[in-house]
């Protein structure tokens, strides 16, 4: 097992990996989707929900996930961070929100047509090939279709292990302990990596970015595919 060690007089900077650790990468899918304190308006057709002229922002269980995604990184477990979304081109904002909370980088997937979960889980398998990371943290549904359904997805397509609802993460020797939240309590299970793991409301409570940590992600990559 890896331990930490810290330089002397360095206890407040990040901690420094010892030799030994592999490097692991974390994929962290964001969702744009609207603010959850915007009053819903249906369209004069009924054909859906109006998005004209209202706040969007990123899907809060996602933020769950990017936050326990920077936080396993200050511990020295993960060494990047990689967010991405599939959608509108305005989409960069969130992904820079993520990369503001500290996410190194960002994907966007470019496409205007309101991709169904399954489609979502084909093209993110598709970055998970490019990308291979160690996990896949993600928010365990989007407020606005509630589906639930594209991390079971994805991890199906991937044939990895899947822990969803995730109320606790813990990483060490190669899987990851989940506590997750089901109808008779808690249950924990142990997942080998690379895994899937969708985060639930009572993860952690996601941090405010710093202003400048907003100035540094405007500088961060963003690649769009």
């Amino acid at each position: 097992t890896a331990l930490l060690q810290f330089a002397p007089g360095s206890e407040k900077r990040p901690p420094i990996l010892q030799f030994g650790r592999p490097p692991m990468k974390v994929l962290v899918p964001v969702k744009r989707v609207l603010d959850y304190n915007v009053k819903v308006r249906v369209k004069s057709d009924k054909s859906g929900v109006d998005l004209a002229n209202v706040k969007m922002s990123m899907n809060p269980f996602d933020e769950i996930a990017v936050e326990e995604a920077v936080r396993l990184k200050e511990k020295g477990i993960v060494t990047e961070i990689v967010a991405v979304s599939i959608g509108v081109a305005q989409a960069q904002a969130e992904i820079r929100t993520a990369l503001a909370m500290g996410a190194d980088r960002g994907i966007l997937v470019t496409t205007d047509v309101d991709v169904e979960p399954l489609a979502v889980a084909k093209l993110l398998k598709a970055i998970v090939a490019e990308e291979q990371p160690g996990l896949v943290l993600m928010g365990k549904q989007a407020i606005d279709g509630d589906n639930n359904a594209v991390g079971q997805m994805l991890a199906a397509l991937l044939d990895w292990p899947q822990a969803t609802f995730a109320s606790k993460v813990e990483i060490a020797d190669g899987s990851a302990k989940v506590t997750r939240e089901v109808d008779g309590g808690l249950q924990t299970l142990d997942v080998k990596l690379p895994a899937v793991v969708t985060t639930d409301l009572r993860l952690n409570e996601p941090r405010y970015a710093s202003l400048p940590n907003i100035m540094k992600a405007k500088s961060k990559p963003l690649a769009q595919k």
